[in-house]
């Protein structure tokens, strides 16, 4: 078994054990993944470009919590749809790669429809 899948298990257990599968469905675990993106967005803001890259150690602390649960989210939403992460996410890399060629992007942050 994965960590992936140790994770996933120990997210079943946990939300069953307090009988909290009536409110993961996909559209509330989605709105809840979006409000800890959210949060963890707000330890960003208005830092700048250098800041960003060196939190002091509360604001490290804090996105490490806020990290854990975009994760956590995360899986419980793939769990409940049937997606498996790791297999969407490469074929969503393989995707990006024919969108974004290293010749055409390499160095620019132009989206794939303007290269």
């Amino acid at each position: 078994m994965t960590e992936l899948e140790r994770l996933r298990a120990q997210l079943r257990e946990f939300a069953t054990a307090r009988d909290w599968e009536q409110f993961h469905s996909p559209k509330n675990l989605a709105m809840a993944l979006s409000a800890e993106a959210g949060e963890l967005l707000e330890i960003f803001q208005w830092l700048t470009e250098e800041q960003s890259r060196s939190l002091a150690p509360e604001a490290h602390a804090a996105a490490s919590d806020e990290v854990a649960d975009v994760l956590l989210y995360l899986i419980r939403l793939a769990d409940q749809l049937g997606i498996d992460p790791i297999a969407a996410a490469k074929r969503k890399i393989a995707a990006n790669a024919e969108k974004y060629p290293v010749h055409k992007a390499r160095g620019t942050s132009k989206k794939y429809t303007e290269l």
